[in-house]
């Protein structure tokens, strides 16, 4: 029993709870990120470079006719798929782009808000004391 009283009062800390909400916030902007790459960003590159969808691009390694399509040159043995990895690349450094503007922007807001002033606490009354007596032995 004490082992499940322990894992919950883990489980309901703030950081905890923090961390489950930025994970899946993170994996549906990741969706979002997936399709401006796919479906924005590539096709025009795709387009400027021969027409094709940029994913297809590979490098036949079993003497696969370069003509087929990614998925139909995996089925004849192996591809070097280098378009995909550059696409999948490009989503990763969109993606820490943004992760990295998010995290300058809350430190600067941390930075902005006034740190709390803690008021001094007061002397105490013996080193009040102690005071009165150094001042009156220095006269």
């Amino acid at each position: 029993m004490g082992m499940m009283q322990e894992f919950k009062d883990f489980a309901m800390k703030g950081n905890v709870v923090d961390l489950a909400v930025g994970v899946i916030v993170g994996a549906a902007f990741s969706k979002i990120v997936d399709s401006l790459v796919q479906d924005i960003i590539m096709p025009p590159i795709g387009k400027l470079i021969g027409g094709l969808d940029f994913a297809n691009y590979y490098v036949p390694l079993n003497g696969q006719a370069s003509t087929l399509s990614l998925v139909e040159a995996k089925k004849l043995g192996a591809v070097l798929a280098y378009g995909n990895f550059l696409t999948i690349l490009l989503n990763f450094i969109i993606l820490a782009f943004i992760i990295f503007q998010m995290v300058r922007i809350l430190q600067k807001a941390r930075k902005a808000e006034p740190a709390p002033t803690e008021t001094p606490a007061p002397t105490a009354e013996d080193i009040l004391l102690l005071r009165e007596i150094r001042d009156a032995l220095k006269k």
